[in-house]
């Protein structure tokens, strides 16, 4: 298994595509990069601790590369918008890749050279070691999963989800 955490905006989505993509083992929600322990979603969501809403993804290297993680996370939000994802706005909804190894951020730097020429404007994406990682709440567990008819999951997660799949299938 390998491990590295992704935050683009709320946690909620990331979680919902990373589910889904095949030799992703687990996806979990919480908070990193910050400087508070054990931050809770109301200290997070103020942008006052340092820590983003991210996702910590386990995937099988056999199965699925670091590299087609790194493309799928591209595609799942806009890494050119600073502290923005759509309405989501603030510190914590900041687009950041936080690495385990040198080996990841290697991979993570090309791949985001790579990515760059999709976009007009620079990526912000911020690269950071992992310091620690702290697991949301658990009412933030598979979120989209338990509660598909509500209006965020509905308006948001669905439509996003529905165009990256169709997109990553044509990928690989």
């Amino acid at each position: 298994m390998e491990e590295v955490i992704f935050g683009g905006g709320c946690f909620w989505c990331l979680e919902a595509i990373f589910q889904r993509i095949e030799g992703i083992e687990t996806v979990t929600p919480g908070y990193a990069g910050g400087n508070i322990d054990n931050p809770r979603y109301e200290e997070v969501s103020t942008g006052d601790t340092g820590h983003a809403e991210v996702v910590n993804v386990k995937f099988n290297p056999n199965k699925i590369t670091l590299e087609q993680v790194l493309t799928i996370f591209f595609l799942a939000h806009d890494p050119t918008t600073l502290n923005r994802q759509g309405a989501d706005t603030g510190t914590q909804y900041r687009s950041i890749i936080l690495y385990t190894n040198d080996k990841q951020r290697k991979i993570i730097e090309e791949v985001m050279k790579k990515a760059q020429g999709k976009y007009n404007n620079p990526i912000v994406t911020e690269i950071k070691e992992l310091d620690r990682f702290y697991q949301a709440e658990e009412y933030h567990l598979d979120y989209y999963g338990r509660n598909p008819n509500v209006g965020y999951c509905r308006l948001i997660i669905k439509p996003k989800l529905e165009k990256i799949l169709d997109r990553e299938k044509r990928l690989y």
